[in-house]
């Protein structure tokens, strides 16, 4: 195939969803050979791809919005029509950037032809429930700082510093059916309850809060720490208990709590900053990424002295994540620009447990919060970074699968979907995506 290309395609994945311009890509095919697979040419996650057919060429259009597309003329005498597309802008605070049906559909004049007409795809074959493949949330007036689906994927949360959590649908117009409202200062992370029936949230205004995920009622607000409340964590050793939870601080100190308590149940002096908080699966350990550069493990049945201590990162350790499924694996992003996998199984060879090293997801002076993930399957690594990007590795070999566009800041938090092929991105340009690969 001989293809001549108008813009380096590299450059092509770097389109962001906020240019008012398109870029137009022309690929010239031989007539012997047959017309090139789209996701060969990596265009699966760009916000909007046309592609129009005629005269054995392929015009590759890609813009903000399928409702913009315009006819474009390439030969004298010869035209390609587009018809009007869906309407794509939706009700609230999310935008979908195909049709509602998941493809731009148009029709192609195709001259001295015995057949006139050619459909016209836009995009690959879908591979999730969401109404589009990449869908927009808006709507907080600050950072977004963390956000994540819910244990059933149906739902997802987002906090901010506009001090409010927002509630939203992952699936169909992903409407905001909910605000949480109630602390002073920015939100810094949520997570989950293990029944999905309830959040906790950790505040600069140095306090957590547990929320009801069905109601928006608080349940409780627990004030023990002296400074900003970096991180929370469930802790339900295995039981799926709603009710306890950790919390990390920049006062050094990790906090143990039960809801039906009025104080925390147990504490752990760090002596550092503690910027992110993580248990396992079985409850028995805990894990604390600090200002130390290390992630810190402590045995909940002897909390007298560390039982595991990670070290290979050279700045600050700013998010740590567990595999999801089975809690073989830990991954922690810091400032020395790397993310980090750890082995946390008890007979791990490696003698400092760190398995893989990964790079391409830089930070800045801006020294955000960013929050790591690892994918249910444990092939798949996510990172955001101040390049304004989402990062996907393979777990395995290091390589980066996706370099993801779209936002206009730093990329805060990244979370892989349970049960589908779906990711979901935070940023400071105050915006959430939620994508399909």
């Amino acid at each position: 195939m001989a293809a001549l290309v108008d813009k380096d395609l590299t450059k092509m994945t770097r389109f962001s969803h906020t240019n008012c311009c398109y870029h137009e890509v022309s690929v010239e095919i031989d007539e012997e050979k047959p017309v090139p697979n789209l996701q060969e040419l990596n265009f699966e996650l760009l916000l909007c791809l046309v592609v129009i057919e005629f005269f054995n060429e392929i015009h590759i259009k890609i813009l903000p919005n399928p409702a913009l597309i315009r006819t474009h003329h390439k030969r004298k005498g010869s035209s390609a029509s587009i018809s009007d597309t869906d309407d794509v802008q939706m009700q609230g605070s999310s935008s979908a950037y195909t049709s509602a049906q998941g493809t731009a559909l148009a029709l192609a004049k195709r001259p001295k032809t015995d057949d006139n007409t050619a459909l016209i795809k836009a995009g690959p074959k879908r591979t999730s429930g969401l109404q589009a493949p990449i869908m927009q949330l808006t709507g907080h007036s600050g950072e977004v700082t963390t956000c994540r689906f819910s244990p059933d994927g149906a739902h997802l949360a987002s906090g901010s510093a506009d001090k409010q959590v927002f509630l939203w649908n992952t699936y169909g117009d992903c409407s905001n059916y909910g605000v949480l409202q109630g602390h002073k200062n920015v939100i810094l992370e949520l997570q989950w309850m293990p029944s999905g029936d309830r959040l906790i949230t950790a505040s600069a205004d140095t306090s957590v809060s547990i929320w009801d995920a069905t109601t928006g009622e608080r349940i409780k607000r627990c004030r023990r720490h002296t400074e900003a409340v970096n991180a929370c964590s469930p802790l339900s050793f295995g039981t799926g208990d709603d009710d306890v939870f950790i919390s990390g601080a920049d006062d050094g100190m990790m906090l143990f709590w039960d809801a039906r308590e009025r104080r925390p149940v147990n504490s752990i002096e760090h002596g550092v900053p503690i910027t992110s908080v993580a248990a396992s699966l079985s409850g028995n350990m805990v894990y604390s990424g600090s200002l130390d550069n290390c992630i810190t493990g402590w045995d909940v049945r002897n909390l007298s002295e560390p039982s595991l201590i990670l070290r290979g990162h050279s700045d600050s350790v700013m998010g740590i994540s567990i595999s999801p499924k089975t809690g073989n694996y830990l991954v922690s992003a810091s400032l020395d620009n790397t993310v980090r996998l750890w082995d946390l199984r008890p007979y791990c060879r490696l003698p400092n447990r760190c398995e893989r090293v990964y790079t391409g997801a830089p930070h800045s002076f801006e020294r955000n919060l960013i929050r790591p993930a690892i994918d249910q399957d444990e092939t798949m690594v996510a990172s955001g970074s101040a390049d304004r990007t989402m990062t996907i590795w393979n777990l395995r070999s290091s390589e980066i699968k996706y370099k993801l566009p779209g936002h206009k800041g730093c990329v805060t938090q990244v979370d892989f979907h349970p049960r589908e092929p779906i990711v979901l991105s935070g940023s400071v340009d105050r915006s959430m995506f939620i994508g399909e690969i």
